[in-house]
């Protein structure tokens, strides 16, 4: 079985909670037995998360050679200029010790229509926002939050739409379901 899941800020993308953590877990969302996560959301982000209990999937859509496209929307300070968004989508950005492969990046103009986060995000009323559009087909630990920040533009909120060609669409906030056949060729899409 494949599930999406609209995972909400604050949870982390295991069952097992980590000692002294402030965080939730996927335990408390009565989530089918024996499924476990297909990649991961930091806490402190939120989107589409699959899990499955059918092995081999994992690599699959997380094995760089296999170039799965995942496309997150970042609310971040300040508008940035095209040619930051060129420097985004060119790639080749240090992050520690790795350097950014290219990707798609643009604005998103109207903004997205996502019901307000909690807690809600920092306001600085001196100091606009803008959402991108950032579509990876790698997936190092926090990259997009990096590769924002080294951008410029740190960024305040972060939503993982889509999966291959699987949108979350109107999948509530704290809901999964599990996909059809269609929906399912559709995470896989090259």
């Amino acid at each position: 079985m494949l599930l999406a899941f609209h995972k909400p800020y604050g949870v982390l993308s295991q069952f097992t909670p980590e000692p002294g953590s402030r965080w939730r877990t996927l335990a408390e969302f009565s989530l089918p037995k024996n499924v476990y996560a297909l990649g991961r959301l930091d806490a402190d982000s939120e989107g589409l998360l699959l899990l499955s209990d059918e092995p081999g999937l994992n690599s699959q859509l997380l094995d760089p050679r296999h170039a799965h496209r995942r496309e997150y929307w970042a609310q971040v300070e300040r508008v940035p200029s095209a040619a930051t968004l060129t420097r985004l989508a060119r790639g080749g950005l240090a992050i520690d010790d790795y350097r950014t492969l290219p990707c798609r990046a643009h604005l998103l103009d109207p903004a997205p229509n996502l019901p307000p986060r909690d807690p809600p995000i920092r306001f600085r009323k001196n100091i606009p926002d803008a959402w991108l559009a950032l579509e990876l087909t790698e997936g190092k630990n926090r990259q997009v939050r990096r590769m924002t920040a080294a951008g410029g533009h740190p960024t305040l909120r972060l939503v993982r739409a889509r999966i291959g060609d699987f949108q979350l669409g109107d999948l509530a906030a704290e809901k999964w379901r599990e996909l059809k056949a269609a929906e399912r060729a559709a995470v896989f899409a090259p």
